[in-house]
């Protein structure tokens, strides 16, 4: 039985992430967390064969949570499932240690067959995700320039980029708006 820790910061996706699990066959859901500090709290207390993280959630973002777990228990497999699309942010977790990022517009099918990969010790990443990484490594091009920011940079430059505030950002990620 492959145990998942589900953390994701809206009910509605964790219950539908259960079933989901629940009806797959030789998974269960063994805990859930709907922010950033529950989940390491959790995951210390209950111990799990896999974990299904989200990137965006309030206290801790899912990047800073992804890289405590990895440096904690560097064999645990941490799946990310996130509403950004690939070219957003799959590198940059799986440079932080994700074992692999699925999009939540996935098929329930594509999201059991990750778990079941990653669980393994495999990685997983969709086949257009995998063309444009091999596209990547042949052409010679300079790094896109959102690439040299750090998460948190990044992770501000989104939410500004999607309309949010000054105010709303530091609130969101518990910053000074200075």
């Amino acid at each position: 039985m492959i145990n998942v820790v589900v953390v994701d910061d809206h009910a509605v996706v964790r219950e539908g992430i259960k079933r989901i699990v629940s009806e797959s066959g030789g998974m269960t859901v063994s805990g859930e967390a709907s922010d950033g500090h529950e989940a390491i709290r959790v995951i210390k207390n209950q111990p799990c064969d896999v974990v299904l993280l989200d990137i965006t959630m309030p206290n801790k973002s899912g990047l800073d949570v992804l890289k405590e777990l990895h440096a904690a228990s560097p064999r645990l497999p941490v799946l990310v499932l996130s509403m950004h699309p690939e070219d957003q942010y799959a590198v940059r977790v799986l440079r932080a240690g994700a074992s692999g990022y699925v999009t939540k517009d996935s098929a329930p099918a594509k999201l059991v067959q990750a778990i079941r990969k990653v669980v393994r010790g495999g990685k997983y990443v969709s086949p257009s995700l995998a063309e444009k990484l091999v596209y990547d490594l042949g052409t010679d091009t300079a790094r896109p320039a959102y690439e040299i920011l750090s998460d948190r940079e990044y992770q501000v430059l989104c939410m500004i980029a999607s309309g949010k505030t000054a105010t709303q950002v530091a609130e969101e990620l518990a910053l000074s708006v200075k």
